[in-house]
């Protein structure tokens, strides 16, 4: 029997879940809306806040930008030839102009501004249309510290910057706030939405830790593994990582953080006394989740999970509340990360913490609070502040002495908040 340290065990048809899940057209239309509202809501608030008037965005076909993907159409898989986008704030409370200097119109959102035949140089009719408009700044996709915010490649920095005139080239800046703004805040259709990911996962992995699943002796990790690999494709879902599904257990093998997350060395089979743990993300809806939760397998001598296990997630649950009570608008991720540290010690807690944001990505754009291997903070990304209509991954872990093993174990926890 198993029984589940996080969360009540309980199994979930694929057929109730499948009833949760819209259809492919479903989705497109959804996801058509919330790109709407994201251009109407979101965008002029962080270019307002970042106090940027114009943003230039392009990629060469299956050469993304990781920000122009998340403003294609549905129905565009990528971008098409050499998709250049300008978004321009006029002022004065006016929407924001969106033009495409491409070949097509990028769905209904990105009106069509190249006339090839009448200029056949696409790189001179965009710069003719930042002429015309004479922005105060032109933001482009260049980050030295956050990946997502440096989309632009070289070779199109170069002949930008060549068409530029001399005036302009002057106005270019970083869009990187920009694009950290643009992808972490979530718009009020997503928020609606972000739960049913949440409670789709939970589902999958309450019945990948369960009896329909695991039969002790016989069952081994990775069984679990491709378990959750198949029906998350028999959902019409994706993961964005692989998942992963590792043992700790009454023996002399100490808690070793990077050896926990791959095979155990000539033994994975799941037996009876085992404290069994997942790290399981999805994506659907162009939002991803990122779930880590326990589950403890039975002795046949056992009705209940051991007191010094249930003691363990008592801390680490205690951690996760002292963590999420510290967030703060403007407060940064390392300022989060010492004082969740501190107050924990204090407490007798021994933390691990590192929380990342979510939402167009797995590890997304956001402040970085603390990484497992940096818990003194983490220079630039982790200085990024805490801004509101924001996605976690709750991520981090408890180190606990169990009085019935006799050794340390590490209670791992990954949940997804808004805030």
């Amino acid at each position: 029997m198993l029984r589940s340290l996080v969360l009540l065990t309980f199994i979930v048809s694929h057929s109730v879940l499948a009833d949760t899940i819209l259809s492919m057209k479903e989705r497109s239309e959804l996801i058509d809306s919330i790109l709407k509202q994201r251009f109407e809501t979101v965008l002029p608030e962080v270019m307002a806040r970042e106090n940027i008037d114009m943003w230039v965005i392009m990629s060469r076909e299956y050469n993304e930008d990781p920000v122009i993907k998340t403003m294609l159409p549905s129905s565009w898989l990528s971008a098409r030839r050499h998709t250049m986008l300008v978004i321009y704030n006029p002022g004065k409370n006016k929407p924001l102009e969106k033009l495409a200097v491409a070949r097509y119109a990028v769905g209904d959102l990105f009106e069509k501004a190249w006339d090839k035949e009448a200029q056949p140089d696409q790189w001179q009719a965009l710069s003719d249309i930042i002429k015309q408009r004479n922005p105060n700044k032109i933001a482009i996709n260049t980050s030295d510290a956050f990946a997502l915010g440096d989309g632009m490649s070289a070779t199109e920095y170069k002949k930008f910057m060549a068409v530029l005139p001399e005036a302009l080239k002057k106005r270019v800046v970083s869009g990187e706030n920009l694009s950290i703004g643009w992808l972490e805040t979530r718009s009020e259709l997503e928020m609606t939405h972000y739960p049913t990911l949440a409670k789709i996962g939970h589902s999958l992995i309450a019945t990948a830790f369960s009896n329909a699943v695991i039969t002790p002796n016989e069952t081994t990790t990775d069984d679990v593994v491709w378990w959750l690999r198949d029906q998350t494709r028999a959902l019409g879902l994706t993961n964005w990582f692989h998942p992963t599904v590792s043992i700790q257990r009454a023996d002399n093998e100490a808690f070793d953080q990077i050896k926990a997350f791959s095979k155990r060395p000539g033994e994975n089979i799941i037996r009876p006394g085992d404290l069994l743990h997942v790290d399981f993300g999805i994506t659907y809806l162009r939002l991803n989740t990122d779930q880590q939760q326990h589950a403890y397998v039975l002795k046949p001598s056992e009705t209940d999970v051991p007191d010094g296990l249930k003691q363990a997630l008592k801390n680490a649950n205690r951690l996760q509340d002292i963590l999420t009570n510290n967030f703060e608008v403007k407060r940064s991720g390392n300022t989060i990360l010492k004082m969740s540290r501190e107050h924990a010690i204090e407490e007798g807690i021994k933390p691990a913490i590192y929380t990342h944001p979510l939402g167009f990505h797995g590890h997304a754009a956001g402040p970085t609070i603390g990484m497992w291997d940096a818990q003194n903070g983490v220079p630039v990304q982790g200085d990024y502040p805490m801004y509101p209509n924001t996605a976690y991954s709750i991520e981090l872990n408890a180190a606990s002495q169990v009085t019935e093993w006799n050794k340390e174990i590490r209670i791992m926890l990954e949940e997804d908040a808004v805030f």
